[in-house]
C-alpha cells in the first residue's frame, strides 16, 4: 500500500461501507444484497442508504431463502455481475452448503477456466451476550477445508476496507468474515481505494520470547494479553493471519522459528479448526517449538453473560497461558482488562 495516500480514521463498520460504496462506484456490476441490506440501519452501518445512492436494482432485500439467494448470486456472478451477498450470522451459511460446497468452489475447475464465480459472502460472526448455540458460531474451519473458497477475516478498520475491495475484485467466490465486536473499531484507512493482498498476514506487535496468533476479535484479545505480559517481563509477537484460505505460513514460521513457542487463539472450536492446521504446519515445518491453543470451550454456546465469559478465551487467560510456556509463574493471575466494544454491547441482538 502506498504509505503517501490519505488517510482518515474511520471504524471498521464504515470501512466496509465504503469498499462497497467506491466498488459500486466504480463498477456497475457491482451489487450488494441480502437480509436487511436496505432497512434503515443498513446491517451495522455498512449498507447504510445505498438503495437510495444506487437503485433499488443494485442494493435490495431478500426473503429468508439463503439457498435460493446464494444461487441467485452464483447466477449472477457467471453472467458477469460481481454480488455480494450479506448475511446477518454465519450460522445460516449451512443452509447454503450444496450451493457454496458443490457450486461456487467447483464451477471455475469442472469448466477448465471458462466460468468462474466473483461472489463475495460477507457473513457476521462472534459474541455477544443473548446470541446463545444457534447464532455464535464461527465456522471458518468449514470453508478453509474447501478448494476453490477463499475465506478472510479482517482484524482492523485497514484491511476490512482493502480486503472487501480485493474480494469484490477477486475472480473466485470469498468468504468474507466479520465479528460484530469489531465493527465499531476506530484506525487510520486511506481515503482512496486500495486493496491488501489476499494470503498475506502481518506481524501487529513485535517480540522474542512466544508466538500468539489470532483470529478476527481474537486478535484484539491476543495484543490485550501481549500488554499484561509485559508485567511477568514477557515480550510476545502477535500475528493477525487476515487470510485463513489461502494461509500465511511463511510469517507465523518465521516468527515461531525465532520465539521457539507458539500459541494460537482461535475464533472457534479447537478440534479440527484453524489452529489446528496452524499447529500442524508448524509441527511439519518447524523443530523443537512447544505449541499450545485456546479457542471456544467444547460445547455449545451459553446466552448469559455469566456463562459467556468462561465460554470464549480472553485477555487475561491467554496471559496466563503464555506465561506459563515461557516458563513463568503458573500462580500468576493477570488481571482482568475491560473489554469496552462487550461491555457496550447492549444485545441480545
Amino acid at each position: 500500500m502506498d504509505k503517501n495516500l490519505e488517510k482518515k480514521v474511520i471504524n471498521y463498520g464504515e470501512a466496509i461501507y465504503e469498499a462497497t460504496y467506491q466498488e459500486m462506484q466504480r463498477d456497475n456490476n457491482v451489487f450488494a444484497y441480502g437480509l436487511g441490506a436496505d432497512d434503515p440501519k443498513g446491517h451495522y452501518g455498512t449498507t447504510k442508504d445505498l438503495h437510495l445512492k444506487f437503485g433499488k436494482n443494485r442494493c435490495f432485500d431478500t426473503p429468508l431463502s439463503e439457498d435460493g439467494m446464494t444461487g441467485v448470486g452464483i447466477g449472477a456472478a457467471m453472467a458477469g455481475l460481481r454480488p455480494i451477498f450479506i448475511h446477518q450470522r454465519m450460522d445460516f451459511l449451512l443452509l447454503c452448503m450444496n450451493q457454496i460446497v458443490n457450486m461456487a468452489s467447483k464451477m471455475r475447475y469442472i469448466s477448465s477456466g471458462e466460468h468462474c464465480v466473483p461472489l463475495v459472502i460477507r457473513v457476521a460472526i462472534g459474541r455477544s451476550w443473548g446470541q446463545g448455540a444457534q447464532h455464535s458460531q464461527a465456522l471458518q474451519s468449514f470453508f478453509m477445508h474447501i478448494p476453490g473458497l477463499k475465506v478472510i477475516a479482517p482484524t482492523t478498520p485497514h484491511d476490512a476496507k482493502g480486503g472487501l475491495i480485493a474480494s469484490i475484485r477477486d475472480n473466485n467466490p470469498v468468504i468474507y468474515i466479520e465479528h460484530r465486536m469489531l465493527y465499531k473499531n476506530a484506525g487510520y484507512v486511506p481515503t482512496n481505494s486500495f486493496e491488501i493482498e489476499i494470503g498475506k498476514g502481518r506481524v501487529l506487535k513485535d517480540g522474542n520470547d512466544i508466538t500468539i496468533v489470532g483470529v478476527s476479535h481474537t486478535v484484539e484479545d491476543s495484543l490485550r494479553a501481549s500488554e499484561l505480559l509485559k508485567s511477568v517481563g514477557v515480550n510476545a509477537e502477535v500475528i493477525d493471519p487476515i487470510s485463513l484460505s489461502p494461509i500465511d505460513y511463511e510469517i507465523i514460521r518465521n516468527s515461531v522459528m525465532k520465539t521457539k513457542k507458539l500459541l494460537v487463539v482461535d475464533n472457534g472450536w479447537t478440534r479440527c479448526g484453524f489452529s489446528s492446521e496452524i499447529i500442524t504446519d508448524v509441527a511439519i515445518n518447524c523443530e523443537k517449538i512447544t505449541c499450545e491453543r485456546l479457542g471456544f470451550a467444547d460445547c455449545p454456546c451459553p446466552t448469559t453473560p455469566s456463562l459467556e465469559k468462561h465460554f470464549y478465551p480472553n485477555p487475561s487467560s491467554i496471559a496466563k497461558l503464555a506465561n506459563r510456556m515461557c516458563g513463568g509463574n503458573i500462580d500468576w493471575s493477570p488481571p482482568e482488562v475491560v473489554q469496552h466494544e462487550i461491555l457496550s454491547f447492549k444485545g441480545p441482538f
